[in-house]
């Protein structure tokens, strides 16, 4: 079954993709802690990152359901290194085609889990912590949120992870049961 979901991942235009073994994840406490270092300043202002999304451990259980899975990435070589909003907008074309996927896949694996490039950003303003998440069913976890070092993930799956010079690759994946 995970052909059809590399097919679908090839269909919404990422530039790697790879069957991902669900036993090679490793859950580490070292990523959650760099979530509460706060560098992306979305610690503790989400439900889909630390601590609204849980703790390691609620991660690992919820994730230890799955028995397959697929990894998609987005790279490009981008015009100056130092142009953030050039970043920020292949961030976005990833979130959004990782969206159309994970719609995509949906049909077959309707408990799948996504695990997105960066945090949440469906709403404007999270409603965390004073209201529930106002679209539980489209938000969408970091990998680090669930204590996944990402390059640590692509080579535990034989997927690269660094391109080349001038390069910048965002990287999600889709848990499939």
């Amino acid at each position: 079954m995970v052909e059809r979901a590399l097919e679908q991942a090839r269909l919404q235009g990422f530039s790697h993709f790879t069957s991902l073994d669900v036993k090679t994840l490793d859950f580490m406490q070292e990523v959650r802690d760099m979530c509460a270092a706060d560098r992306c300043r979305k610690y503790g202002k989400s439900w889909m990152c630390p601590p609204g999304c849980g703790s390691l451990d609620d991660s690992i259980e919820k994730a230890k359901k799955y028995k397959e899975g697929i990894i998609v990435q987005t790279t490009k070589t981008l015009d100056d290194m130092f142009d953030y909003e050039e970043m920020q907008q292949l961030g976005k074309m990833h979130m959004v085609n990782f969206r159309k996927l994970r719609e995509a896949l949906f049909a077959d694996y309707p408990d799948l889990l996504a695990l997105g490039a960066g945090g949440c950003d469906i709403c404007e303003s999270c409603s965390y912590p004073d209201a529930p998440c106002r679209f539980p069913e489209r938000a969408i976890p970091s990998m680090e949120a669930y204590g996944l070092f990402v390059s640590k993930v692509c080579e535990n799956n034989g997927l690269g992870y660094y391109y080349g010079e001038g390069t910048l690759t965002y990287t999600s994946c889709v848990l499939l049961f």
